[in-house]
């Protein structure tokens, strides 16, 4: 046995006396509970809808976590990312202010790589982009996060996990709604609500809104003394119809328009970049930049910047950052009883434009020259899932299901590129012989004041076009304690992936497709599924094992650099096999439960992105620089899980989670930086590639995801009931220990969040007040670190050194205050 495996068989193994322990608890408890503590206890019972019906959390037969709309609002959690802070394992991050990017049992995904999620979201039983659906949380019914492959019950496979989102929806009964106000001392401010209006016992609506703004990062531009900001403004609206009993329909429509501006955080000396690069006259030729001539003339009158340090929280860019996404988004839950048989239909259709403006010379390496990029991702997808299960309870049980999605929309990046041509002095290139250093002639070129450069520009198209068929089918067998589900997926996906490139300015080209013809379609027909057992050992103790395989089609990179290799330009698709085995209980008369499980993942192909990767065109492209490669690479995945939650008191709620994963490459080859030809990351000495390639391979052993292998939550609240209204005490903790980065040649610092709450309700519960401090400690840690500092590539001068690197930090202290009315 490996070491590795001997190691995770003594850790599960010694978790398992934990549980023991309430066990043996359990045995000496009274035969029956009292029957007040049974109700209350059924009354705080977990339902959730991981496996498309309605169960206990301790009879589904996986690991899932649950954040209720009421811990969402208890905790603030006004943006999906900090769901993680519920959710041990799972890291929800957006380092750019543009990209969402999910982690989850140590798997990774980044929206920029095109394929599909790693973590599949579904929002309202549909899935959806977390571009927008991250974006605004507000009027959530509840948020599940679903461990390991998910290739069966949804219509999309994926090989970590999925998460659902299922917002309120109207109730029929009676008027009742809540409104929310919170603002806080960094600028921050939350206004929500959400209110049902029953017209009849067949019709009602909810209607529910927010604004939202925030600091984002915290980052200030020194440069033009503006902070990052963000602001969120959406309203839904959900029509809810119920004719018969045996019937019933839901129709939402939800409006989003989200702006952020976020500049990136920067540390270290600043440089003169240019007091290297100079041009000078050389007889004969003319004026030619200095690495050319052999000669360097410093000139340190021009600075990135000043020397920052990871407490400045600053920005040194030129240009800005700017995103902002407008969506429309209409869903339909239709819901049919038959009798025998539950049919039901979800459709959705999704129409997004995000536009983003950015300056990429993001450590400003080029002082006073912006490098701008304009995109515009247009996003519209069109869902709709069929499905037909039988009702019954016991005995042996089935289910159907057909599923459609298809997306549609052409990217377009306009983007600069003078920083290729990119030279000092204002009449370095007049009389320049262009031809002699492999450049385009350009006749008559007229020199543009300081910084000069060639103007020239991209405009890259990239139509988007992916289709999915998928039909499933599942048999269950229930049998008093014994449960036995399984089934298969058989699915059909389709996608062209082209891109055209045209110049413009002073060199113009195109347009030309740059995706070569044999790489442009893809299908792929892949079958998925699987199947798990549960037993209850007692009424109050179930095991459970389960096996999943899961499979994502690989993508063809789009707007890549000229000459690059096919195993740089197209990766192949990815399967993964996963097998999880654990038990789930409750103690104390049901108050408190109490889960833990153990996997093991295999994931061949593993479809990885590799950003900052120093590339070297062939002699005929005259290309360098820096840019991020998707990669197939050989994984293994093993971990433990574990959560014990409850009411521990009348007035004592607590809970703990923790997981520990260990997600590593197979000794895979992978692309990196290696200027020192040392076969591990490395931004060491004069740049270049390694060996024979568009760039440089490394052997990697380490993590899939730049996160700990351990971490830990915990959230409490404390209740002190008077007369007609109850202080309360709230606390929220995460623990992450620190890690040695492989990727970033750095050792991460551990982490100790802490949120504190202290507030007062009435007991009537309808109005609450409370004031609270969100990472008390005011711990500034490095969660992002760029591997080498930033530098920009010209043709004619070289290397601009900006003397900085990229960072991002966790938030600094800051305090608020909630205020809460429902009716």
């Amino acid at each position: 046995m490996k070491i590795d495996n001997l190691k995770f068989m003594l850790l599960l193994g010694a978790s398992m006396p934990a549980m023991t322990v309430p066990a043996a608890a359990m045995a000496s408890e009274p035969a029956e509970a009292p029957p007040q503590a049974v109700e209350e206890a059924l009354s705080n019972e977990i339902i959730v809808t991981a496996t498309r019906q309605s169960q206990k959390l301790q009879d589904v037969a996986m690991t899932v976590n649950v954040a209720t709309g009421e811990q969402l609002e208890k905790f603030k959690i006004f943006d999906v990312k900090d769901v993680a802070q519920l959710a041990p394992g799972l890291e929800l991050t957006n380092t750019t202010g543009r990209n969402n990017t999910t982690t989850l049992r140590g798997i990774t995904f980044d929206p920029d790589q095109g394929t599909g999620p790693a973590v599949q979201v579904y929002y309202n039983e549909i899935p959806s982009d977390a571009q927008t659906v991250y974006t605004a949380i507000y009027d959530i019914k509840q948020i599940e996060v679903l461990r390991g492959p998910q290739g069966l019950l949804r219509g999309l496979s994926a090989p970590a996990g999925a998460i659902t989102i299922a917002t309120r929806r109207p109730n029929f009964t009676k008027p009742e709604g809540y409104a929310e106000l919170t603002g806080t001392t960094r600028d921050g401010y939350n206004a929500q609500m959400g209110a049902s209006l029953p017209f009849s016992e067949k019709f009602a609506i909810r209607v529910a809104a927010l604004v939202d703004g925030n600091r984002l990062n915290n980052v200030t531009n020194i440069q033009t003394g503006q902070r990052s900001q963000s602001r969120t403004e959406s309203g839904r609206i959900t029509l809810g119809w119920k004719p018969t009993d045996s019937f019933t329909g839901y129709l939402t429509y939800q409006y989003l328009e989200a702006d952020n501006r976020q500049f990136q955080q920067v540390i270290g000396s600043g440089n003169a970049p240019y007091s290297q690069y100079f041009n000078i006259p050389v007889p004969g030729v003319g004026n030619v930049p200095a690495p050319l001539a052999g000669v360097f003339i410093p000139d340190t009158t021009i600075r990135s910047g000043p020397a920052l340090t990871t407490d400045d929280y600053a920005s040194v860019q030129d240009g800005r950052f700017r995103s902002v996404n407008k969506s429309h988004l209409v869903n339909l839950n239709l819901e049919y009883d038959l009798g025998a048989a539950t049919a039901s239909f979800v459709g959705a259709y999704q129409s997004s434009n995000i536009k983003t403006e950015r300056d990429l010379d993001v450590t400003n390496a080029l002082p006073g020259f912006v490098q701008y990029s304009n995109v515009d991702v247009p996003y519209k997808v069109a869902t709709g899932e069929l499905r037909l299960s039988s009702n019954n309870t016991e005995g042996l049980g089935w289910g159907l299901g057909a599923f459609y999605t298809k997306q549609t929309g052409t990217t377009v990046v306009n983007q600069d590129a003078s920083q290729f041509w990119y030279a000092v002095n204002p009449n370095a290139l007049v009389n320049l012989p262009f031809a002699a250093i492999g450049l385009p002639n350009v006749p008559g070129f007229t020199p543009f004041p300081l910084p000069n450069t060639l103007g020239i520009a991209t405009r890259v198209n990239v139509p988007v076009y992916s289709q999915t068929w998928s039909f499933n089918a599942n048999l269950r067998y229930r049998s008093g304690p014994l449960s036995i589900e399984g089934g298969v997926r058989y699915s059909i996906l389709k996608n062209v992936q082209t891109t055209q490139l045209t110049l413009t300015g002073a060199v113009q080209d195109g347009p030309r497709e740059i995706v070569p013809v044999n790489l442009q379609r893809n299908t792929n027909k892949p079958i998925t599924g699987g199947v798990n057992i549960s037993y209850a050992i007692m009424p109050d103790l179930n095991v459970f094992a389960a096996y999943g395989h899961s499979f994502r089609a690989g993508s063809t990179g789009v707007a890549l650099p000229n000459g690059l290799s096919n195993d740089l330009i197209r990766t192949n698709p990815e399967k993964s096999d996963s097998f999880e085995a654990g038990i789930k209980g409750t103690i104390f008369d049901r108050r408190v439960n109490y889960a833990i499980s153990g996997y093991y993942q295999k994931i061949d192909n593993f479809l990885s992105r590799f950003s900052g990767i120093y590339y070297n065109a062939p002699a005929n492209q005259p290309q360098t620089g820096f840019f991020d490669f998707n990669y197939n690479a050989d994984a293994t995945i093993k971990g433990v899980e574990a959560s014990f939650d409850g009411r521990v008191s009348d007035n004592w709620d607590l809970g703990v989670s923790a997981a520990y994963t260990k997600a590593r490459f197979d000794n895979a080859r992978v692309p990196c930086t290696d200027f020192a030809g040392t076969g591990v990351p490395n931004q060491n000495g004069t740049p270049k590639v390694t060996g024979n390639g568009n760039v440089s391979y490394c052997i990697a052993k380490g993590r899939l995801a730049e996160v700990p292998d351990f971490s830990l939550t915990a959230n409490t609240e404390l209740r002190l009931p008077m007369d007609s209204f109850t202080p309360f005490v709230r606390a929220l903790f995460t623990y992450r220990p620190g890690f040695d980065s492989e990727r970033a040649q750095f050792t991460y610092q551990s982490r100790e969040l802490l949120n504190m709450f202290v507030g007062v309700r009435t007991n009537d519960g309808k109005w609450e007040l409370d004031v609270f401090a969100r990472n008390l400690l005011d711990q500034r840690r490095i969660t992002v670190r760029g591997l080498g500092l930033g530098t920009v590539d010209s043709l004619i001068a070289g290397t601009f050194n900006s003397g900085y690197r990229q960072v991002n930090m966790t938030n600094p202290r800051e305090f608020g205050a909630t205020l809460k009315f429902n009716w």
